[in-house]
């Protein structure tokens, strides 16, 4: 005996919903398989349905869109803040500055290296600490940190957050429709199961074959197991040929 296989994917879901509005707008109530309350629910959803999934899409491609843009800022700062700091070590290994000036940038005094700038968390860090920092020793009147200046740094800095704040609030919008999305796939898979549930019942009294038939015309989906699958393509080999 073939299984019913209910939707499982958002392009199936629309097929199913589909099939079974164009059922309802062809035929008259009363010859209809299904009942008039769930072609209401299918009439007002199928449109809320669309629109989710369009917003969704739309969600998503402006947020791939806009990666490009913040890698290449995200790259941007990094790069800067490590080339001042680098500045910084040679300068103190140099003797041009002492070695307490790394306490400016939130920095060990005696840490000769870089720190770790892999994240994003720890550029937007070490990014304010820097900025800060020379900020104080401007202020105080000693030698300026060059090539690059704090200026040059702050600018690609300030590119650098603009364009992660715009990348999360387009992922904020993303999950937002996905969360969205998912509910009404629940309430769509309960439509679907209705009507399905009564589209059968109405056919019940029919023989199995002529039933599945007819229901297929509503859009329900059948599928035949593998031991099952031979006898029905033998059987419609013989209805082909008694045609």
């Amino acid at each position: 005996m073939p299984y019913r296989r209910l939707p499982n994917t958002d392009a199936a879901r629309i097929k199913a919903l589909k099939s079974a509005y164009s059922k309802g707008q062809e035929l008259p109530p009363f010859k209809l398989a299904f009942s008039q309350n769930s072609l209401l629910k299918l009439q007002s959803f199928i449109h809320t349905l669309e629109q989710a999934l369009l917003l969704q899409k739309q969600a998503y491609q402006l947020q791939v869109n806009n990666n490009d843009r913040y890698i290449e800022a995200l790259k941007k700062a990094r790069l800067y803040i490590s080339h001042f700091i680098q500045v910084l070590n040679m300068a103190i290994i140099r003797g041009e500055l002492p070695p307490q000036t790394r306490s400016y940038f939130g920095l060990n005094k005696d840490l000769k290296t870089l720190p770790s700038l892999k994240t994003e968390k720890e550029i937007i860090e070490f990014g304010q600490k820097i900025i800060e920092g020379e900020s104080v020793r401007i202020r105080e009147g000693v030698t300026c940190i060059t090539n690059p200046t704090i200026a040059v740094v702050k600018v690609r800095y300030e590119l650098f957050i603009d364009a992660y704040n715009f990348q999360k609030i387009l992922q904020k919008k993303n999950r937002l429709a996905l969360e969205r999305l998912a509910s009404l796939r629940v309430q769509a898979d309960e439509i679907i199961l209705q009507i399905w549930n009564e589209i059968e019942d109405h056919f019940k009294d029919l023989p199995e074959e002529r039933k599945r038939e007819e229901a297929k015309q509503y859009g329900l989906v059948y599928i035949f197991r593998k031991n099952e699958l031979q006898k029905n393509l033998h059987f419609q080999a013989k209805q082909e040929e008694m045609r």
